[in-house]
């Protein structure tokens, strides 16, 4: 097929023109118009549809007609996306879909509207085909994702009954290549924060106070070079302590993966990578823990030289965690690690930021084993079993409130450009998104 006449791509262009930014409150009128193209959608397929109030973005909730003795799936997405700054980076604007070689570029293509509407359309296809779904079906596609889902644990809490549901498929992740699907059933946590110092209370000549007043910008380069070891392990005492080893099936079966060194070094387009020794990049990236800085300010930043001793510096700082890690523990120990080695002459500030525990899922269950086989019929190939280094905080909150297994079945490749400039999505995942809601439903019903 010519994949410029796919049938599904106008719907698929006209969702990803909706300027869903959910972080900037300018765009809020584009995020509830998305909202209510999909609600619209999901009413055209013979599905019940609303748009749900929350205390900011809404959510949408579908679903079919409900049968006494049928499993109930929950598919959960989110319609919100990313800022497109450097907007200056994309090669045609963001939110003007282009198709080059059987390849959509614009912000949202794969995160997550590319993958969250595959699926809508395999239920679609579905219903047009056989008139029914084989299982209770809820469709949860909210508007907040990409700003911290701050307001859909409230929610979640005050629809549970109505949510309830056997099980939770998600693809928000990502897959190997465009050959080898996966199951993700591990993601890493998250605990942010910032670090401020203070000395004086305004810049300081460095010559007239050279050597007499204290540079915040030289106490904070000594407390983030403190923070490693010369193996780039994270020196906080007690950070390890709660990490679960990875298991030898797991180290065996990812030494198979076509994922190596030279894999990394290409994806981050860099000559040499660095990290914890002892352990491959993949396991580094997927199952092990990291403390990394993110961002460094103070003193002066403009052009030449302004000869200052700054009156303070900051750095902000991230905390990838893994099972069975906890943000508050990891808080508490690297907060207690600044406070003993920061010298008495700067004033230090912690501020803390957002948090998330690690996911961890058992990728035998029944359900899991539906999901692989749904994922090697859609591929023809049987898939990888993987963890992934990123975060999905609100994961837990569906987890818990629902009590609902969860499963990853991301689409996404590894140079998608989530959250970048020129993102992109070919068609031949979707179209394997497609197959894969219809055969996912079909083997959850029967597992």
């Amino acid at each position: 097929m010519d994949s410029s006449n796919a049938p599904f791509l106008p719907e698929y262009f006209e969702f990803l023109r909706f300027q869903s930014i959910s972080t900037d409150p300018a765009y809020a009128p584009q995020v509830n118009a998305c909202a209510d193209w999909l609600v619209s959608k999901f009413q055209r397929m013979g599905l019940s549809a609303q748009v749900c109030p929350t205390g900011g973005h809404p959510v949408v909730i579908a679903r079919n007609e409900p049968k006494p003795g049928r499993r109930t799936v929950l598919i959960y997405g989110h319609y919100d996306v990313q800022p497109v700054d450097p907007v200056e980076e994309w090669t045609t604007p963001p939110f003007e879909p282009r198709l080059e070689n059987g390849v959509v570029f614009a912000r949202g293509a794969t995160d997550n509207k590319g993958q969250i509407l595959a699926h809508i359309l395999g239920v679609e296809k579905t219903l047009r085909e056989k008139g029914e779904l084989p299982v209770n079906l809820i469709f949860l596609v909210e508007g907040e994702e990409e700003s911290g889902s701050q307001n859909l644990a409230a929610f979640l809490e005050a629809h549970r009954q109505e949510l309830k549901c056997d099980l939770i498929a998600i693809s928000d992740t990502g897959m190997i290549s465009p050959e080898l699907p996966a199951l993700t059933y591990g993601l890493r946590g998250i605990f942010s924060m910032e670090i401020r110092l203070k000395g004086a209370e305004s810049d300081l000549h460095s010559g007239i106070y050279g050597g007499v007043a204290p540079n915040p910008a030289t106490v904070l380069a000594r407390l983030l070079a403190a923070l490693h070891d010369d193996a780039f392990r994270v020196a906080v005492p007690g950070f390890y302590d709660a990490v679960m080893p990875l298991q030898d099936w797991e180290r065996s079966g990812w030494a198979q993966l076509p994922v190596n060194d030279d894999f990394f070094k290409m994806a981050i387009r860099a000559h040499a990578l660095m990290g914890e020794a002892g352990y491959s990049a993949l396991e580094r990236a997927w199952a092990r823990p990291t403390a990394e800085v993110n961002g460094i300010g103070g003193g002066y930043q403009g052009q030449g030289d302004k000869t200052v001793i700054p009156r303070e510096a900051f750095a902000k700082l991230s905390f990838r965690l893994v099972p069975d890690q906890k943000p508050e523990a990891v808080e508490r120990l690297v907060r207690a690690f600044f406070e003993k080695i920061c010298p008495p002459e700067v004033q230090m500030e912690i501020t803390i930021g957002h948090g998330g525990d690690p996911l961890l899922c058992d990728p035998h269950s029944c359900y899991a084993l539906a999901a692989r086989r749904a994922l090697a019929k859609a591929w023809g190939t049987e898939p990888a079993l993987i963890r992934e280094g990123g975060s999905i905080p609100i994961l837990h909150t569906l987890r818990g409130v629902l009590g609902a297994e969860i499963l990853l079945l991301g689409l996404a490749l590894p140079d998608c450009a989530a959250h970048a400039p020129n993102e992109n999505f070919p068609l031949a995942n979707f179209e394997a998104g497609m197959r894969l809601n219809q055969l996912l439903l079909e083997e959850l019903a029967k597992a």
